[in-house]
C-alpha cells in the first residue's frame, strides 16, 4: 500500500502523549518501552551514516537485525503477532562473535585506553557514535526488561551486548 495522504503518516493519536505498541496495547509516550525502541531506531540510523562513511556492508545487515530486534521488543509475548515473529537467533550473537575474532587475528588491539574518536579515522569515529549509542541501548532495554517483566528477551539482550564490543573492535579496524 502506497502512502499517499499525510493522515496515513500523522495519526494524532500521539498528541495526548501515548502511544501504542505493536499488539495494539497503549502506553504514555515515556515509557521504558518507546525509550528503548527510540534508542534502538537513534542507534540504526547513526549505522546507517556510518555505512555511508564506511560503506562497510555488515553495518546493513546489523541494521536489519536491529528492526527485526525492535519489532520482537515492541510486541507483547501473548498476543497473537508474537507467534509471527523472527525471533533473535543465537547465530546472529554467534555471528558478532566470528566477525570480531576476524577483526582481531587480522589486527589485535593495543593493551592501552584510546580516546573515543579521536585517535581514529573519521570512520572509526562514527562507529564510536555508533558504540556509545549501542551501550545505552542496552541500560534501556535492561530496564525495560525489568520494568515489563519480559524474560522472553535474553538473547536481544547479548546481541545488543556483543553488538557494542563488535563495534569497539571495529572501530579500532577502520
Amino acid at each position: 500500500m502506497n502512502i499517499k495522504d499525510v493522515s496515513q503518516i500523522s495519526t494524532k493519536n500521539g498528541d495526548k502523549g501515548k502511544s501504542k505498541d505493536y499488539s495494539n496495547r497503549e502506553f504514555k509516550k515515556n515509557n521504558i518501552l518507546f525509550e528503548t525502541l527510540g534508542t534502538i531506531d537513534e542507534l540504526s540510523s547513526n549505522l546507517g551514516m556510518a555505512y555511508h562513511y564506511t560503506n562497510f556492508e555488515d553495518l546493513m545487515k546489523i541494521q536489519r537485525d536491529l528492526q527485526s530486534l525492535n519489532s520482537f521488543i515492541a510486541t507483547d509475548p501473548n498476543s497473537k503477532v508474537y507467534s509471527k515473529l523472527q525471533p533473535m537467533s543465537a547465530e546472529s550473537v554467534k555471528w558478532l562473535e566470528e566477525k570480531m575474532q576476524n577483526f582481531l587475528d587480522q589486527k589485535p588491539l593495543e593493551p592501552r585506553f584510546t580516546l573515543p574518536g579521536s585517535e581514529k579515522s573519521i570512520k572509526g569515529a562514527y562507529i564510536d557514535i555508533a558504540r556509545t549509542i549501542a551501550r545505552r541501548a542496552e541500560r534501556r532495554l535492561t530496564e525495560f526488561v525489568e520494568t515489563h517483566q519480559r524474560t522472553d528477551l535474553d538473547l536481544v539482550q547479548s546481541y545488543l551486548n556483543r553488538l557494542s564490543d563488535y563495534l569497539f573492535v571495529l572501530s579500532c579496524n577502520i
